[in-house]
């Protein structure tokens, strides 16, 4: 079994051809257009996210987040424009409110908005290496694959402060029958 770095630099040989671009194919299309909007939908999610809270550490994420997205989510639109592919309909953008004035019921707490903000991401992440794999042009592959590392350098940090905050859920621990228990 190969180890994970050799598994990636043969996946990224894999698209490292010379051939011409044939078009993009209907598979490759969809998936784009999916993650694009699926970016977009977390833009509004984070838009909501920074209306509702006032935690300094976790607004600095959240903004993080959004730079990051907005600009993979450009590339995808740059790229799609580039292919001839019309853009799909997607949602304006969220104006700014105060998070004060967000009634209790309806506003989320942080714990809240970091793990939607976390499983967002954990999707998209896993969405991209799908995508990424069912690929047949270079550039295609490397655009998903160029996202999910994205993904992952603000999915670190993420976890880190859901860590910190005790916001982080974790399933109990599996203890399988007819495993001896450990002492105490």
């Amino acid at each position: 079994m190969k180890n994970p770095f050799e598994a990636i630099a043969e996946t990224i040989k894999n698209f490292a051809d010379n051939e011409p671009k044939p078009p993009l194919h209907v598979g490759e299309v969809m998936d784009l257009w999916t993650l694009y909007t699926a970016f977009h939908e977390a833009h509004s999610l984070y838009y909501i996210a920074l209306n509702m809270t006032t935690d300094t550490e976790l607004l600095h994420t959240i903004r993080k987040a959004i730079e990051g997205s907005q600009a993979d989510t450009q590339m995808i639109e740059d790229f799609l424009l580039k292919e001839g592919v019309p853009l799909p309909l997607t949602n304006a953008e969220k104006p700014l409110s105060d998070p004060d004035s967000v009634p209790e019921g309806v506003k989320l707490t942080d714990d809240e908005i970091a793990n939607l903000i976390s499983v967002k991401v954990a999707a998209s992440i896993v969405f991209c290496a799908q995508a990424m794999i069912k690929t047949v042009r270079m550039d295609v592959g490397m655009l998903f694959f160029s996202i999910q590392v994205h993904l992952m350098e603000f999915a670190s940090p993420l976890k880190n402060l859901m860590k910190q905050r005790g916001w982080l859920r974790i399933p109990p621990s599996y203890n399988p029958h007819g495993i001896p228990e450990k002492s105490k």
